[in-house]
């Protein structure tokens, strides 16, 4: 590549929002951001920003938290500095200034390079003409780098110009120790955490170097006069280097990076980067045939979930809008492990590994937290950030003004299990020894103790587990809430299974890890007692599982009646009456059916789909993805790829403008769920992979690629012949089993398996 501006991306893995409208800036910024799993920047203008768009621009900084001064702050992402901001002027004052100054404004997002994009005209006096070309990026084969280049074509006029380059927001809370022209270092007020930031910048006139004036730190200015024809290329490159303890050499690590990839250049760093994206794409690209929308949605999807990780650091997760928006101030819920761990899961086993080994770095935390409500075990936080302690704040303000207790961090307990069903996912899915011994069968037993003691026993003989709160968070303070209990139940199981898997594999291991746990074989007796006898709400003549104690007691509303509502039914209805009927906040009891499916019988999937789907509100973005696989997963495609197109236009579509926060990046996870684990129907097998299909009908095709034990499986399900082939691309032979039949995938033999009438049209099921 010769120049970082190249003129041949594919426009079918663009996404460009041209003009300027206020109302959609934040949205557009949102859709338009770039990350790599360390660092992520909004889609903010470099020069055109509009006022109060100052802190739009700030840099966000994976594990980089701090509390506040009040009594009840929690930890809260803290921001790093704006690094984008230019400033062009002339003598008769700035230009390119405001949105509606200049023609022709586009900005794109090329999801196949991870990159941004920026081209625009300006006219001024003097007859000045500028044609302005940017772009920027985080690099994802050097985490801590970014690169912004900025390139005026000077069409016409002569001028006195100025170029400014700033950085903006460079105190917002945090301390600075140190503070050069082209390097500065902060620490955080409470949590004593380091953030060094070194940049270099540059200007060439037609080629040749211009000397820049240092005014203040981090910013400067380059002077001369135009000519039509002239090119003028600025380049910028930043460092950041992050410390979670002091006494680290924060400063000297961003000197020596910055160097390195000053060394470079912009156009080495392009080309790198590009490389790293493209590795990412062949591991994980889905393709779809006949259906633009999809593929769209899809690549969207994959852009976001790739550059949301960093798998190089075990000591953060994923925040609810990952590394895009402020809202949910950074912290990790459920939604890591149950949205997002399949995707990483199955095409970037390294990057799912450290996302579950930041669950084991803060199970002390999760420990703490269960003996300090009178529980053995370990109860993970519901909000997390850094350390792992309950991150959830105690209080907001509910759409009517009033301050509302949050009792999730109390309640909502189920998170334990979610992190033990992501644990063993990835184990079944990679086979990773190592993990398994030294920290996942730990978080399985001490997940499955606090179930274990968490459950008391009734006058009925059973097990309940009273006062929770299930994902539907309409309903608080209930007993028996199905998806806790049933997960618990499954979190106990396995913990046993791992306790006898790591006896009869690992004696060495089990006897260290049983001597430091204090585990006995009386307490694993016990456990499988309680799991045996726990409540699971179902219903043995009907079916139906209640979602929990007292919930079919409850007023039944038609949901379809408030039918075109802008709001959530809760904020239709009020909370006292909400929480007095049957309308569900997100899948629930669709939710055990979408993680469980081995629990369950086709029969009892579709009568309690049936019953729920129609009670469901989705008054969370998570909602709608364990509706479409669960749908797809009953040969309703149709109605699985509609749950895809909504879980996607949440932040892709303007439908909805209110995304200033982020990414819902469980939402965009939740986009592969369907199309993968529900559509293409691939699920873990103890002896491989399986594959149930079930094509909507605007879809030809679908290739997708795997991985599973250390193997690279390429899956193709072809509509139009009927059938499904996989290769394995790399690894030993294994088993692939499709429609309930085993079959031999081998390096040297492709398989091709004929897919049965009803897989693209369940009518003809016989």
């Amino acid at each position: 590549m010769s120049d970082p501006f190249d003129p041949t991306a594919d426009p079918a893995w663009l996404l460009t929002e041209a003009g300027y409208d206020p109302l959609r800036q934040s949205s557009r910024e949102t859709r338009l951001a770039i990350s790599n799993g360390f660092l992520g920047v909004r889609g903010v203008r470099a020069l055109t920003r509009g006022e109060g768009r100052i802190a739009a621009g700030r840099t966000s900084v994976a594990g980089l938290f701090d509390t506040g001064s009040s009594p009840r702050a929690v930890p809260a992402r803290a921001p790093g500095p704006d690094w984008l901001r230019i400033r062009l002027a002339t003598s008769s004052g700035p230009i390119a200034q405001d949105p509606d100054e200049v023609s022709d404004h586009h900005m794109t997002l090329d999801m196949k390079r991870g990159l941004v994009s920026t081209e625009f005209q300006h006219a001024e006096a003097d007859d000045l003409r500028l044609r302005i070309l940017s772009l920027r990026l985080v690099s994802l084969s050097q985490r801590r780098i970014g690169l912004q280049t900025l390139r005026l074509m000077i069409d016409g006029g002569v001028a006195d110009m100025v170029l400014e380059a700033t950085f903006e927001g460079l105190d917002l809370g945090s301390i600075a120790t140190a503070r050069e022209q082209d390097l500065g270092v902060w620490r955080t007020r409470r949590s004593d955490k380091g953030l060094a930031v070194a940049s270099r910048a540059s200007l060439t006139i037609d080629g040749r170097q211009l000397e820049g004036q240092a005014l203040d730190p981090f910013h400067w200015r380059w002077s001369w006069k135009t000519h039509p024809g002239q090119r003028v290329d600025f380049t910028r490159i930043v460092a950041f280097s992050r410390a979670d303890t002091a006494g680290s050499d924060l400063d000297e690590g961003a000197r020596s990076d910055l160097a390195a990839a000053w060394r470079d250049g912009p156009t080495q760093l392009v080309a790198a980067h590009a490389e790293a994206w493209a590795q990412r794409w062949a591991a994980s690209d889905v393709r779809v045939e006949g259906d633009p929308d999809a593929q769209k949605a899809l690549r969207f999807a994959l852009y976001h979930l790739n550059g949301a990780v960093n798998p190089d650091d075990e000591q953060v997760s994923i925040g609810a809008r990952a590394l895009t928006g402020d809202d949910y101030l950074g912290h990790t819920f459920w939604d890591t492990e149950i949205f997002l761990l399949p995707f990483y899961t199955f095409t970037w086993p390294r990057a799912a590994r450290a996302l579950l080994m930041y669950r084991f770095h803060t199970l002390d935390a999760a420990r703490a937290k269960a003996a300090a409500m009178g529980w053995r075990g370990a109860l993970y936080a519901w909000e997390s950030a850094d350390t792992g302690e309950e991150a959830t704040p105690e209080q907001l303000v509910g759409p009517d003004r009033r301050v509302v207790d949050i009792l999730t961090g109390q309640q909502e307990q189920h998170i334990s299990a979610d992190v033990a069903y992501a644990v063993w996912q990835y184990w079944q899915a990679t086979g990773d020894a190592v993990f398994l011994c030294e920290a996942g069968a730990e978080i399985l037993l001490e997940t499955g103790r606090f179930w274990a003691d968490r459950a008391t026993p009734g006058v009925d003989g059973l097990n309940h587990i009273r006062q929770v709160i299930g994902p539907d968070e309409y309903h608080e303070g209930v007993d028996d809430n199905a998806f806790t209990n049933q997960m618990a139940r499954w979190n106990i199981r396995r913990a046993l299974e791992v306790a006898a898997l790591l006896a009869a594999r690992w004696p060495a291991v089990w006897t260290r890890l049983s001597g430091q746990l204090d585990l006995t074989a009386a307490e694993l007796t016990a456990w499988a007692r309680v799991a045996d006898t726990m409540v699971t709400g179902m219903d043995g003549t009907t079916g139906l599982i209640a979602q929990f104690d007292g919930f079919r007691d409850l007023e039944d509303i038609d949901i379809t009646a408030y039918a075109g509502r802008s709001v959530p039914m809760d904020v239709v209805l009020g909370r006292a009456r909400t929480a007095a009927s049957q309308v569900i906040k997100q899948a629930d009891v669709v939710a055990l059916l979408a993680l469980l499916p081995e629990t369950f019988s086709r029969e009892a999937v579709q009568t309690n789909f049936s019953y729920y789907e129609p009670r469901c509100g989705h008054g969370s973005s998570l909602s709608r993805a364990l509706h479409g696989v669960v749908a797809a997963r009953l040969g309703q495609a149709d109605k699985a790829l509609a749950y895809l197109r909504q879980s996607s236009a949440i932040d892709l579509a303007d439908t909805h403008v209110a995304i200033a926060g982020g990414i819902h990046i469980a939402a965009q996870g939740g986009v592969w769920m369907i199309a993968i684990l529900g559509l293409a129907g691939l699920s873990l097998r103890d002896d491989g992979l399986s594959l149930e299909p079930r094509l909507p009908a605007a879809w030809s095709s679908l290739t997708f690629p795997v991985q599973w034990r250390g193997r690279q499986i390429r899956i193709g399900i072809d509509r139009v012949l009927r059938r499904l082939e996989a290769t394995l691309e790399a690894g030993a032979p294994m088993a692939v089993w499709v429609e309930g039949d085993r079959y031999e995938l081998g390096p040297a033999c492709p398989l091709s398996v004929n897919l049965a009438a009803e897989t693209f049209d369940p009518r003809q099921a016989a």
